[in-house]
């Protein structure tokens, strides 16, 4: 595996990666990888607009993971929200996408510390929190073998709120992980 290129993504970067994530979250593409939503959720999982907000303010960021194409060119091939918590020296992370062509190969790991790495380093956080739909029980295995535990919290699925997808099932909720991060690394 080539190594990833990070760099926070510019407004101008938004239509590329509305289409990146929507495709790897939902719809037929998001089906040639493991970590679709697309049996518990239909509609969109960004726009636009919920994404350009992501960019902007000074305690969020969206990273653009870059990697070579087949034409040997750098192109986004995953992204990843964060965002700094204040006041427990922390960070949510969210919306972490691999192009489903490009899962199963070590990349998702590899931009999950690549944001921890950030997150340390761009706000001293020492601890990332996230939510993951209750019902994805591979998914949520996934990062419990990259150090998250489960908190014993839960939040409830925006229901009514089309932003946020279309619920394909009535008993969706959240549960929410953490990490502590070392003062060395993550």
């Amino acid at each position: 595996m080539s190594p990833l290129l990070l760099r926070p993504a510019l407004l101008s970067d938004v239509p590329q990666l509305v289409g990146l994530v929507n495709a790897a979250y939902r719809g037929d593409e998001s089906r040639m990888g493991w970590t679709t939503e697309a049996e518990l959720l239909g509609g969109q999982r960004t726009d636009p607009d919920s994404l350009a907000a992501l960019i902007e303010p000074p305690d969020r960021v969206v990273l653009i993971a870059e990697g070579p194409t087949d034409t040997a060119r750098l192109a986004a091939i995953g992204c990843v929200h964060l965002e700094r918590v204040l006041p427990r020296q922390g960070a949510y992370l969210g919306m972490l996408t691999i192009r489903p062509s490009g899962q199963a190969r070590g990349l998702g790991s590899a931009l999950l510390s690549g944001a921890e790495a950030h997150a340390r380093a761009a706000w001293g956080a020492l601890i990332v929190r996230m939510t993951v739909i209750a019902q994805r029980s591979e998914l949520i295995a996934w990062y419990e073998r990259r150090g998250y535990a489960r908190t014993g919290e839960t939040a409830p699925f925006p229901y009514g709120d089309p932003r946020f997808g279309l619920p394909k099932r009535d008993d969706l909720s959240f549960v929410i992980l953490e990490k502590p991060l070392s003062a060395t690394g993550h």
